[in-house]
């Protein structure tokens, strides 16, 4: 009679378990992002500006993509130069300016592009263009018109966002199946290994 060892089996099922439970999640997240990319496709399609989230939340979400303003009497003199590209999709540096709102806070602003990391000088100014996300969960306007000298942004496109979770899906049910079969392959070489010592025993 061959024998199934319980806790080990418990152990083995309960991460399959657990696998299988990540991979329908990220299923659940590929259909959510999947969704989300519709709605960012409508927001592009959508010529009637909003008024630029004083903060990042739940209307900062909603508004992603969409046309905006703002007014930047004076920047804070914080500046940040990422890597970014241009209309042209060339490779350089994207600059963005801090500008303080009128209710509080501060909002990136990305003025323009250049080849050098280096900021521009700009004093201030109306800039209208585009909400988009930004770095640690913050928002950004991307400007339609460059400010400052820069050359012209590449516009901003919802596909460029990171959408890997089918990738994820699977992976994790691979993951899975592969646990699985090497438990069985486990479970029969020890059955093997108990048949021959009873043969011997014989």
């Amino acid at each position: 009679m061959r024998r199934i060892p319980i806790f080990a089996t418990l152990i083995v099922l309960a991460a399959v378990a657990t696998m299988v439970g990540l991979g329908i999640w990220q299923w659940e997240r590929a259909q959510w992002k999947a969704n989300l990319l519709v709605h960012y496709a409508e927001a592009l399609d959508n010529p009637d500006p909003v008024p630029f989230p004083a903060r990042a939340g739940a209307d900062a979400e909603d508004s992603l993509y969409r046309r905006s303003s703002v007014d930047c009497p004076q920047p804070t003199g914080e500046w940040s130069s990422i890597a970014g590209h241009n209309a042209d999709g060339e490779v350089g540096y994207v600059q963005i300016a801090s500008c303080p709102l009128e209710g509080g806070g501060v909002v990136p602003v990305q003025l323009g592009w250049s080849k050098a990391p280096n900021p521009p000088e700009w004093t201030g100014g109306h800039v209208t263009g585009r909400i988009a996300p930004f770095m640690d969960d913050t928002i950004r306007l991307i400007a339609d018109e460059p400010q400052a000298g820069l050359q012209a942004n590449a516009s901003p496109d919802p596909q460029d966002l990171p959408n890997n979770h089918m990738a994820y899906v699977v992976q994790w049910f691979f993951f899975a199946l592969t646990a699985l079969v090497i438990y069985i392959l486990a479970l029969r070489k020890r059955w093997r290994g108990e048949l021959a010592q009873r043969d011997s025993a014989d």
